[in-house]
Order: C-alpha cells, then structure tokens, then sequence
C-alpha cells in the first residue's frame, strides 16, 4: 500500500507560481512513476508530469512543458511540482498519483486573471 498527501495548493495571479508537494510513504516505488494529473468539473483526470522514482527521469504534458518541473527529494519521500508562469487554464485540482494505482485527496489550484 501506497499512501500520497499532497499540499500547496492556493489562490494566485496569473503569472505566479505555487509549489505542490506529495509525501509519499508505504511500500517502495522502485521503478515506478509518481506523477501530477488534473481535473476540472466536468472533464477526467489529465496527465500533467511524471517522474521516474529510481532515476529521476520526468516527463511532461505539452502544455505545462517549460512552465512546470517535477522533482524529489534525495531521501525519495516527497515528489514537488513546481508550476511557473501560471495561466488561468491551470485552475483545477490536483492529484498525486504513482505506481498506475494510488491517488492523493487532490489539492485545488485556482488561478486568477
């Protein structure tokens, strides 16, 4: 079993930024991802960003590519989503997701223009 809790979700202007985090804990996640997805009402889950848990190795949606970068920590507990340059597209709530079967309780990003 997996267990996700993120935070840093908030209020901010378009053109800031916020740092999501997910503290991860359970069983191991060797070579498995641990990524960011979100949701609006009304539409499912996007995949945002992933991260490789063992290498580190991330990949992104075309639409956050450049604007957002996905991290850990050394001591492989908390994955950050760093999101820069927010537009008010980015509005939704967030999800920790990892090993293709656990979420988080989401976290609501709200961006406003």
């Amino acid at each position: 079993q997996v267990q996700l809790v993120e935070s840093g979700g908030g209020l901010v202007q378009a053109g800031g930024s916020l740092r999501l985090s997910c503290a991860v804990s359970g069983r191991t996640l060797t070579n498995r991802d641990i990524g960011w997805f979100r949701q609006t009402p009304g539409k499912e889950r996007a995949f945002v960003a992933a991260i490789t848990w063992s290498d580190g190795n991330a990949r992104y949606a075309d639409h956050v590519r450049g604007r957002f970068a996905i991290f850990r920590d050394n001591a492989k507990t908390t994955v950050y989503l760093q999101m820069n340059n927010l537009k008010s597209d980015d509005t939704a709530v967030y999800y920790c997701h990892a090993g293709g079967a656990y979420w988080g309780q989401g976290t609501q990003v709200t961006v406003s223009s």
